[in-house]
């Protein structure tokens, strides 16, 4: 089974209310680009636990092989 790039996006935006996001991948590996203001003042690392934390059930569940965190940055990092 494969994953649209449209319904990871739905994942992490409903995960992050505030969130853009921008999925790219080949239906088992992808990689994100999210952009939210729940990030004020968290690590990278955080950053991308919370972003990870939307998608965990796919991920436990082997839909979704592989999510790459390309950048995940608050709206004020991006202007």
């Amino acid at each position: 089974m494969t994953m649209e790039t449209s319904r990871i996006e739905e994942l992490i935006q409903a995960g992050l209310p505030d969130a853009q996001a921008t999925v790219t991948g080949d239906g088992r590996h992808f990689e994100a680009a999210v952009v939210s203001a729940a990030f004020e003042g968290k690590s990278l690392i955080q950053r991308h636990r919370m972003v990870l934390d939307t998608v965990r059930a796919q991920i436990d569940s082997d839909e979704l092989h592989a999510l790459s965190i390309t950048s995940a940055r608050t709206p004020a990092e991006i202007s």
